[in-house]
């Protein structure tokens, strides 16, 4: 056991450390052998000094000629940096790469990933954090099938850089199936926020492993002998141990001092150890420093703005020294151990070094120095991105430059996948701040920057910008309408109804105006507390009647106007033609498609949702497809790649492709989970999949998802489709809890009537009330019924009417149930909706006593996966002898 002592040549034993490099040894091996070759994730944690980096350097040993090892590591300066610390850790692998070979290993995730990782180019299309992250790992995984076996070691991981830490936690999930060995170190007490979730994950998934502990007294006194000779004594051992109270770093860096200084190790030399320490550290280290010249320090400063990997040349220029002078005081740090490395890329030697060297630059001084660093390195081409953790420092000063700089920086960061740099940036612009002209602007790219990640905060900055002179018309209207989303996504609902109100008033009629009207109505589709709600369609209907869809606003009010009316359980064929004349040439218009940002994906799950019901599952799927296939092409694999998969599962389950249904709703909801808790599309994703279970006949998983996403009283002030009462009502009668079934149903009859949504497709209650009623009140059962049947001719579609008469017939008997189940049965076989189809044949079959009907029933529901309603088929096979 070894380790190099920082900057010298002397070799001294790696104390107290046994388990944990016999972990890593193990680690290494299983990673290099050839029967297994598996990954694995190890995590030492402690205090500064206490030895991770050089366990981290003794796993590179280990590893070394055996596998690939890189490594990275944070730094306290570096926090904001966005992606710095991946960006480090893939740097040999991307250096050697020329563009086309990159893309080549990073196939369609070189668009995504590849301007994260600075080798590529945004796209133009505004990143998803969620999708880089996803393309991240992506791009380690392919990298590792060339690399391989692959060691990557990450120190510091505490001052790692958010979306750095968002990937490895990503990553830490994929090591079983990977050649990679991954080992962070880190101080388990100084990440906050995102950060320590994001470390917490990462510890989470790591082998099990105690935090380090400090030297006790005989390891203390072994390492100084070994490294001053056998002949130091007990006392002095001793008090090298209580000086530096068995911190390695601290106590290998002190005896190096006691070497420098020619002192004998014996208990009359012990006195002067303290003095000794000082200098290695704080005010002691700041003394030493300052004792190597003036220059050296300037340079030692310069080094410490700069953080980590610090091109010599860069910090000749912020230093104001040529390269030669530079050269010199690098040398001179190097044979100090402060720094190390080579001039492309110097480091200082311990982190609590370069922290004693930043916080001893005065404070106008640093700011200054960071202001010259910005302009150095813009200068030296890197970008505003990169220049801007350092215009974060710098005092507020009226300066439109530094505004204009901030501001292409928080695009630039928008553009990779790092909305929370952007937002760092334009809040820091607003208190510079900016001209009068550009103030409403900026807090308006502020609002847009937080959109995703932080609602609240978003109503702030645009209620501001709206009230702050300097927004033309179009990007006035444009911020009411970000401003209503975000109200929404708060549970908000009724004040974004206000603001747009407002907004609309104070228009002229045109197409702002209209798109205001249009935003309205959008809000209102989904709010499932109106009070007006048949006042509200009559008066869509009456704006959307002679719109031809001439421009995106016509559009948008004629897909409201048709899933307004489809809710409703209006006729069907005038739904379909609203939608169609939504569309160009049959395809969603330029300026609607789904990673476009002025109308929102809420509007297309109305128009897909409207093809739904209607049973044009054809055209929904084509609508929901065309969703998932853009936002996985332009790397969005959050919250908006969610609500596709769920809406294209709910299009499975219409058409009976139950096992495929399932299967999408399930990846939306590990979707979903990893943008937050308690969402409503995890609310909309839940109750499609509840739906799916239940038709499939697995009522306890059904109720397994109900109990882990909390889908019961009180709902989201939104909508879901298929019914979330209608749907919860069928759990609870599924899982034996009849009368609080029939409760949740009595309140879906309550609520659709007062909102006048008389789809029985849409909301099924009546016939699963129906039936429960048929034997305790018959005559209101009969009732349900009879308006279930006049809702579904009205309506129009063959499912809705299928659906109506199955019910019909199952509370009745005898020849008269067994001709309206022939009818139902021909009406479902005309549909696309393979499962109710199956449900209607199997039904039947049974009536008629027909085991022809029964064998194709059971087929059908075999082929749709449902296997409850497989086995009841063949249960009355076998009674039937069959």
């Amino acid at each position: 056991m070894t380790q190099g002592r920082p900057g010298g040549a002397i070799w001294a034993p790696l104390w107290e450390r046994d388990a944990e490099l016999a972990a890593a040894t193990r680690a290494v091996d299983e990673l290099c052998s050839e029967s297994t070759t598996a990954g694995g994730l190890l995590v030492f944690q402690g205090e500064a000094g206490i030895g991770k980096t050089a366990l981290l350097a003794e796993v590179r040993r280990i590893a070394q000629g055996r596998a690939m090892v890189w490594s990275a590591r944070g730094g306290e300066t570096v926090t904001s940096v966005p992606f710095n610390v991946v960006r480090q850790l893939l740097q040999p692998a991307l250096v050697a790469l020329s563009q086309e070979e990159a893309r080549e290993y990073l196939g369609d995730w070189y668009e995504i990933a590849g301007p994260a990782l600075g080798i590529a180019e945004p796209t133009g299309i505004q990143a998803d954090p969620q999708g880089v992250c996803d393309g991240l790992v992506e791009a380690v995984v392919r990298l590792s099938g060339v690399h391989w076996p692959l060691v990557l070691l990450i120190d510091d991981a505490h001052w790692a850089d958010q979306e750095t830490l968002h990937w490895l936690a990503a990553f830490a999930q994929r090591l079983d199936e990977l050649p990679v060995l991954v080992v962070v170190a880190h101080r388990p007490d100084d990440a906050t926020g995102e950060s320590a979730r994001h470390l917490a994950a990462v510890g989470a998934a790591a082998r099990p492993s105690p935090p380090l502990r400090a030297l006790p007294p005989d390891a203390a006194a072994g390492l100084t002998r070994a490294t001053l000779g056998e002949h130091a004594d007990a006392p002095f051992c001793r008090e090298v141990w209580a000086v530096t109270g068995g911190n390695p770093y601290e106590s290998v860096e002190l005896l190096a001092k006691v070497q420098d200084s020619d002192l004998e190790p014996v208990e009359s030399s012990a006195a002067e150890l303290r003095a000794l320490n000082r200098s290695a550290r704080g005010r002691g280290l700041v003394a030493r420093l300052e004792g190597l010249g003036t220059d050296v320090t300037r340079f030692a400063w310069a080094a410490g703005i700069l953080g980590t990997n610090i091109p010599l040349d860069l910090a000749a220029s912020l230093a104001g020294m040529t390269r030669e002078a530079a050269e010199r005081c690098a040398e001179r740090l190097r044979t100090a151990r402060i720094l190390l490395g080579a001039d492309e890329g110097l480091e200082f030697v311990h982190p609590l070094i370069a922290s004693t060297v930043y916080r001893s630059i005065p404070p106008a001084t640093r700011t200054a120095m960071h202001g010259q660093a910005a302009w150095a390195v813009t200068l030296s081409g890197r970008g505003a991105a990169a220049a801007s953790r350092h215009l974060l420092e710098v005092h507020p000063d009226d300066d439109p430059e530094l505004v204009k700089q901030l501001r292409e920086a928080a695009a630039e960061h928008l553009a990779v996948g790092a909305p929370d740099a952007a937002r760092r940036c334009l809040e820091r612009a607003l208190r510079e701040p900016p001209l009068p002209e550009t103030h409403a602007r900026v807090l308006y790219e502020l609002g847009c920057a937080t959109l995703l990640t932080s609602p609240a905060t978003t109503i702030g900055h645009l209620r501001e910008a709206l009230h702050t002179p300097g927004l033309d018309r179009k990007l006035h209207v444009d911020a009411v309408c970000r401003l209503s989303q975000a109200l929404v996504h708060n549970d908000q609902l009724e004040e974004a109804l206000r603001v747009v109100d407002a907004e609309a008033a104070r228009l002229a009629p045109g197409p702002d105006q209209m798109r205001l009207q249009g935003v309205h109505y959008m809000w209102e589709g989904i709010y499932s507390r109106e009070e007006d709600a048949t006042g509200r369609s009559r008066r869509l209907a009456a704006l959307a009647g002679p719109l031809q869809g001439r421009d995106n606003s016509e559009r948008a009010l004629l897909i409201l106007r048709a899933f307004d009316a489809m809710t409703r359980g209006e006729n069907a064929e005038e739904i379909v033609e609203l939608c169609d004349r939504s569309l160009v040439n049959g395809r969603l218009a330029p300026g609607l498609g789904w990673t476009d940002t002025e109308w929102g994906f809420e509007l297309l799950t109305m128009l897909g949702g409207a093809y739904i019901f209607t049973d044009r599952l054809d055209r929904a799927e084509s609508v929901f497809a065309e969703g998932v296939r853009a936002y996985e092409a332009a790397g969005w694999s959050g919250g908006h790649l969610a609500v596709a998969k769920a809406w294209l599962g709910l299009v499975y389950r219409r058409r009976g492709r139950l096992s495929e249904a399932e299967a999408s709703l399930r990846e939306s909801l590990r979707l979903t989970d990893r943008v937050g808790s308690g969402l409503p599309m995890h609310w909309d994703a839940a109750c499609k999949l509840i739906d799916t279970l239940l038709v499939r006949g697995r009522a306890d998983e059904a109720q397994e998802v109900a109990d882990r996403y909390g889908i019961a009283p009180p709902y989201p002030s939104t909508i879901l489709l298929p019914d979330i009462h209608s749907v919860r009502g069928r759990l609870l009668i599924a899982t034996g809890q009849r009368a609080d079934g029939i409760s949740e149903l009595e309140v879906a009859a309550k609520a659709a009537n007062e909102r006048g949504r008389y789809n029985t497709v849409v909301n099924p209650w009546a016939h699963d009330l129906a039936r429960e009623l048929a034997v305790d009140d018959p005559r209101r059962a009969a009732e349900l019924v009879a308006d279930a049947r006049v809702q579904a001719e009205l309506f129009g579609t063959e499912t809705a009417i299928g659906e109506a008469l199955r019910c019909a017939a199952s509370l009745e008997s005898g020849q008269r149930a067994i001709a309206l189940y022939a009818r139902a049965v021909a009406c479902l076989e005309a549909s696309p909706c393979a499962y109710e189809h199956a449900l209607a044949r199997v039904e039947y079959g049974i009536a008629a006593g027909s085991a022809t009907d029964l064998a194709r029933g059971l087929a059908l529901a075999e082929s749709c996966g449902a296997d409850g309603l497989a086995a009841r088929a063949r249960a009355s096979l076998e009674v039937a002898g069959v």
